[in-house]
């Protein structure tokens, strides 16, 4: 059996390929030392791989973290885990947030842990919020938690919509 390589040399795909290629690589790595270039093992792209996977979906704010704590303390969410966090079709200009008490961990929903808190991500609504950071606000006129979103395109004037 024979191989082309990109210069059209037919090559044996024996153990002489094996050899063939191993000094190949051997040879690139030495030219790479050479000139300063960082090789970097499997080990360690693997390693950097999982760490940018541990990575949470979204920030929640020490102040959204105490806000949910105290719900969670209070009558309506007493035996809830958590809160969960999700995206409808509504509104203005088309995708509103959802927030409500989480009594067991939703199927296939993404959980993040936060100062204390546990929010679990609806699994349709994670490519909507990927990036957000979630906050408590209080103002003389109100008091909400807001979302700064690096995806939304676009909200109403109100606050109470996005657009992605």
């Amino acid at each position: 059996v024979l191989m082309t390589t990109a210069k059209s040399k037919p090559v044996p795909t024996t153990n002489r390929l094996r050899h063939h290629t191993s000094a190949m690589l051997s040879q690139m790595g030495r030219r790479a030392m050479r000139s300063g270039a960082m090789i970097r093992s499997a080990a360690t792209m693997r390693r950097d791989m999982s760490t940018r996977r541990s990575l949470d979906p979204i920030t929640v704010t020490e102040s959204a973290a105490e806000r949910i704590k105290e719900l969670l303390n209070g009558e309506n969410g007493r035996d809830a885990i958590g809160i969960q966090l999700g995206t409808k079709k509504r509104g203005c200009n088309g995708l509103s947030y959802t927030l409500n008490y989480a009594f067991e961990k939703p199927k296939n929903s993404e959980e993040v842990d936060a100062h204390g808190i546990k929010v679990f991500i609806e699994p349709m609504a994670l490519m909507n919020v990927v990036g957000t950071t979630m906050h408590w606000e209080e103002t003389e006129m109100s008091s909400e938690f807001t979302f700064k979103n690096p995806n939304s395109k676009g909200e109403c004037g109100c606050g109470e919509s996005f657009n992605v």
